[in-house]
């Protein structure tokens, strides 16, 4: 068997290193003795397709096609699909095909059908349709009158297809057309710069009764800055929630941004006329769109998902100590996942780098103590992202976060995107 066959002709005669090939003495290219560590794929110009073709086709005893085929390195696949090609333009039709997708072609002129309208009738019709007893007559209506006077001029659908031809099929009626709504992109640096709030129902001692949880959330610390339990959702409420809160945490003028839903009560006048006062700035969340407002969702979730928590609160006072112990661990023991671990108290209160100087410090004596178990190198704890977003751009880096285990045997890792 000869190897060089076996690679094909293109390939032996360019070697598989791209060098220039050498003759021999018998004056057959040499090939090139370097060896690529990537495989080259096999390619066959148009010589040698013919040249297979026309010997295969001298080929008549049987058994001798599949000794050539075998010989060659070639399958019969190569024989049907060399034949099938174009041969009017003779060894082009067997050249290297190109691969990839086909350049776009211009969209071909479809004809005209032999039984449309003239352009003549065309223009009877649409002066028709423009007359006064039919100019605000549906194509349908039109077309039923016509015929009871004896008329016919078309089908409705080519009515249709000549209205939309000249731009005149759309909508008439006055409806309301929603505006394109931007998105809402915000971010913190610190705490007590963005604030998002949001008003959760849990159920009461009967069917159909309520009681209505404000929560406000600082989304830098994850910290619960202010909440309030009451039997009805109102804008008064919430604005007197709202400023509580911003004395209690001494916000400045142009100092924070809060966040909300469109709901009514975060929409009001009385909710937007404090902030105003107040120099806050307001943003809300685009119409059904939840993903908006992702950390007031998720702190609901946490809250509901406790395994403490009731199916019905019996009493007012059932749920005030409830939410009462509720965030108080949350905001003191709970280690979030969004901000490496640590308690939001921690972080909103500025004792993130003695908590995290701390952690290291006991993982250090960890690697000192069994170096060989960390395969790694020294641990490092880990640390909330320097910013913290509410629909980050599309082309900004991805934030240093934690990957969420998805089974008990997980190992917590950091990832870091560039």
């Amino acid at each position: 068997m000869e190897i060089n066959r076996m690679l094909g002709t293109t390939a032996a005669a360019e070697g598989v290193g791209g060098s220039k090939p050498r003759t021999a003495s018998n004056g057959r290219p040499r090939p090139d003795p370097a060896v690529s560590e990537k495989a080259v794929r096999r390619r066959f110009d148009a010589e040698y397709k013919a040249r297979i073709i026309r010997e295969v086709d001298q080929l008549t005893e049987p058994g001798q096609v599949g000794a050539f085929l075998r010989r060659e390195g070639l399958y019969s696949s190569h024989l049907s699909l060399w034949r099938r090609q174009p041969d009017e333009t003779a060894l082009a039709g067997l050249g290297p095909k190109r691969r990839g997708r086909k350049p776009a072609q211009p969209p071909k002129s479809r004809p005209a059908p032999p039984r449309a309208l003239t352009a003549d009738e065309r223009q009877q019709v649409l002066d028709v349709i423009h007359s006064e007893p039919f100019a605000d007559q549906a194509p349908a209506e039109t077309y039923a009158k016509l015929l009871d006077q004896g008329t016919y001029l078309c089908s409705i659908r080519t009515m249709y297809r000549i209205l939309e031809d000249n731009h005149e099929v759309r909508e008439r009626r006055n409806q309301l057309r929603h505006p394109a709504y931007a998105t809402p992109r915000l971010v913190a640096t610190a705490p007590n710069q963005v604030w998002t709030w949001d008003i959760t129902k849990l159920l009461g001692p009967a069917k159909w009764t309520y009681y209505y949880l404000y929560v406000i959330l600082d989304i830098y610390s994850r910290y619960v800055v202010g909440w309030m339990l009451a039997h009805r959702e109102s804008q008064h409420l919430a604005e007197r929630l709202i400023r509580e809160t911003l004395v209690k945490e001494g916000i400045n003028r142009n100092q924070l941004m809060i966040h909300s839903d469109r709901e009514p009560t975060m929409r009001s006048q009385a909710v937007a006329q404090l902030l105003a006062n107040l120099g806050v700035t307001t943003s809300h969340s685009r119409p059904h769109v939840s993903n908006d407002n992702p950390y007031s969702e998720s702190q609901f979730k946490t809250l509901k998902y406790q395994p403490d928590f009731p199916d019905r609160f019996v009493s007012h006072d059932h749920g005030l100590d409830f939410c009462r112990s509720f965030f108080r661990w949350y905001n003191e023991e709970h280690c979030h996942w969004g901000i490496g671990l640590l308690p939001p108290a921690i972080v909103h209160s500025g004792q993130t780098s003695a908590a995290i100087e701390a952690r290291a410090a006991v993982l250090a004596h960890a690697h000192a103590q069994h170096p060989e178990r960390f395969v790694q190198g020294l641990p490092r704890p880990f640390t909330p992202p320097a910013e913290v977003w509410i629909n980050p751009p599309e082309n900004s880096p991805q934030i240093r976060t934690l990957q969420l285990p998805h089974d008990s045997n997980f190992v917590p890792q950091v990832s870091q995107s560039h």
